[in-house]
């Protein structure tokens, strides 16, 4: 158990200086996104008023007023949440790869630790899926504060107040980052850790058999995400009829059946398939 956390705390140390780049990333640019969009909106409203010869009331009567939607909307706010995303799915296959084409080929140090092979497979995924928990942790706590200096920029009679929870609610991004349920959050990022197995595996078919293992991994990969997806296309078909708790209930479990295999079977192909 020690050495897994060991190869754990291993891994996240090596990703910590592009982590913390996209936490510093993430602040900057979304507060600034608040402090821009809000003296942009608050020009914008000045001018319709203006040129419409609107009082504030009339104002919020025709345009509804002003709220943070209008700032989580923008690629301030966005764009840092896209780049964490495609900076953490691009390391599913650095964590591998960087480890057999890096300076010194640290692979073949790796895998002759005195350890199991199982714990250097959960060790990088643990390390990716609490990266994951952290951005998601960190976005959490600046949120209040980024609504808090919204409000505080704009005047009160323009103000459309909402609240941390209505803002995660409302925002397609960030009620798809941060569920607003457990039961949400559990589908979510189980889901999101099936597919990580499931890439973790196809990268083990390419490591074990080189220019045929891409194929392997390529068909691994479509046929996971057809049996995933079976109940729904069943569905669709008009051959069965299944309600939505059904549904659901059969693609967790098939989620859970090929999360487990996809582990298993690429645990095994590191610990029989991939020599050093």
């Amino acid at each position: 158990m020690m050495r897994y956390l060991k190869l754990v705390n291993f891994e996240i140390n090596r990703f910590s200086k592009i982590y913390i780049s996209l936490l510093l990333i993430t602040l900057v640019s979304q507060f600034a996104g608040v402090i821009i969009g809000t003296k942009s909106l608050l020009n914008d409203a000045s001018k319709i008023m203006s040129d419409e010869k609107l009082s504030e009331v009339a104002y919020i009567s025709k345009y509804l007023g002003i709220d943070f939607t209008d700032i989580a909307n923008t690629l301030w706010f966005i764009g840092p949440i896209a780049l964490s995303a495609v900076a953490l799915i691009f390391y599913i296959f650095l964590i591998w790869y960087r480890d057999w084409f890096g300076k010194n080929t640290f692979i073949y140090r790796l895998l002759m630790l005195p350890t199991s092979r199982l714990s250097i497979y959960l060790s990088k995924a643990t390390a990716i899926f609490l990266m994951v928990l952290g951005l998601i942790a960190f976005q959490i706590i600046i949120l209040p504060m980024e609504n808090a200096l919204f409000n505080s920029y704009v005047p009160e009679s323009l103000l459309n107040e909402m609240s941390t929870y209505g803002i995660t609610k409302f925002i397609p991004i960030l009620s798809l980052i941060i569920p607003s349920s457990f039961t949400q959050f559990l589908l979510s990022y189980g889901i999101g850790l099936m597919i990580m197995s499931i890439l973790f595996t196809a990268i083990m078919f390419e490591r074990s058999f080189r220019i045929k293992g891409i194929i392997l991994g390529l068909v691994y990969v479509g046929i996971s995400a057809a049996v995933f997806l079976t109940p729904v296309f069943v569905m669709e078909s008009g051959t069965f009829y299944f309600y939505p708790n059904e549904i659901l209930g059969l693609q967790l479990a098939l989620g859970i059946i090929l999360t487990g295999l996809s582990i298993w079977l690429g645990s095994w192909l590191l610990k029989n398939r991939v020599t050093v």
